[in-house]
């Protein structure tokens, strides 16, 4: 029998999982201020295509977790009303929610895969073209 996350664990892992992606909004802006700083310091054809790139998967990440952020803070209350309401409906809820869950633990796995591999990028890239 499949275990069922209690509604407060669903609830804190979402939590967990948004505050983990406003930290990761602060990362892409620092890396967007490298950006504009190497940029001023390499004008050259190979850097601006680097940094244009860049900053097109910055702004593919950014929109990614916006999506998942407002997905995950719909699902966040709705868990939430869940746990406010009666018991019969807080098992249907609660069912649904975990399997909600499961999908954005999917999306949110598949995000920081690509999340990690930019950061990863950006830093060979920043390495060498900074003095």
């Amino acid at each position: 029998m499949p275990v069922t996350p209690s509604a407060m664990g669903l609830h804190l892992r979402l939590r967990l999982w948004i505050a983990e992606m406003n930290s990761d909004i602060n990362v892409l802006r620092i890396f967007s201020d490298y950006l504009t700083e190497l940029h001023a310091k390499k004008n050259i054809a190979e850097v601006t295509k680097g940094i244009e790139h860049f900053k097109q998967q910055f702004i593919i990440l950014r929109n990614q977790i916006d999506e998942l952020r407002h997905d995950m803070q719909l699902s966040k209350m709705h868990v939430a009303a869940a746990t406010r309401g009666n018991k019969a409906a807080s098992a249907t809820t609660k069912t649904s929610s975990s399997d909600n869950q499961h999908t954005l633990q999917k999306r949110y796995t598949a995000f920081k895969k690509a999340f990690n591999k930019v950061k990863k990028e950006f830093g060979m890239f920043e390495a060498k073209w900074s003095d």
